[in-house]
């Protein structure tokens, strides 16, 4: 269910882990900039993000996350089928279905930056994400199941919204007591460590 128009798709290794920027801070809040730059500062950066995505245990994961104000996001994660899917995309452009050909699937949706907690967050059962890869070149993702929750979840975040902006007070509250349920486990500097 994925496509790739270009090999750039491969995520970069050797990044640095940083700690997880939290809700609340201003660049989880606003657009981020456009990616217009593909030089080694965006692979770095890139690399950056994969190493802080994998050690915090995540599929996906945006510049905002790390607080970089670009839009880009790095995801690993697999399919309605369980077929995994790894990919890059600056600049993302979401595409999903309308009409009779939108269901929406209600599962558990949890955020890096909101440690912790996981509540259910209704998205269409289906997504299409174009935008650019690490060179420039054309990259396009598409899937069901967690790839399509996810590429809905990280281009938001390249939007300036987090999830719990499409929730409803009862279910924002019932996240809140979770995070904080779990704030030993999360701590600041998390998951870069000491």
């Amino acid at each position: 269910m994925m496509r790739a128009m270009s090999d750039a798709a491969a995520l970069p290794d050797g990044g640095t882990v940083h700690p997880m920027t939290r809700w609340g801070d201003p660049v989880m809040h606003r657009p981020a900039r456009p990616v217009t730059e593909f030089d080694d500062t965006l692979r770095s950066l890139a690399a950056d993000m994969v190493a802080t995505m994998y050690a915090a245990e995540g599929v996906g994961l945006a510049a905002c996350q790390i607080g970089v104000d670009l839009a880009i996001f790095v995801f690993d994660c697999a399919d309605e089928d369980g077929v995994e899917h790894q990919g890059l995309v600056c600049n993302p452009v979401l595409d999903l279905p309308e009409g009779k050909d939108r269901r929406l699937d209600d599962s558990e949706e949890g955020c890096l930056s909101y440690p912790g907690a996981f509540v259910p967050c209704a998205r269409p059962d289906y997504a299409r994400v174009t935008g650019l890869g690490l060179d420039g070149s054309p990259v396009e993702y598409a899937g069901t199941g967690m790839l399509a929750r996810c590429l809905q979840h990280e281009t938001d975040h390249t939007n300036g919204t987090v999830f719990g902006d499409r929730l409803s007070t009862r279910l924002r509250k019932k996240l809140r007591k979770q995070m904080e349920a779990e704030a030993e486990i999360y701590p600041d500097g998390w998951p870069a460590g000491d």
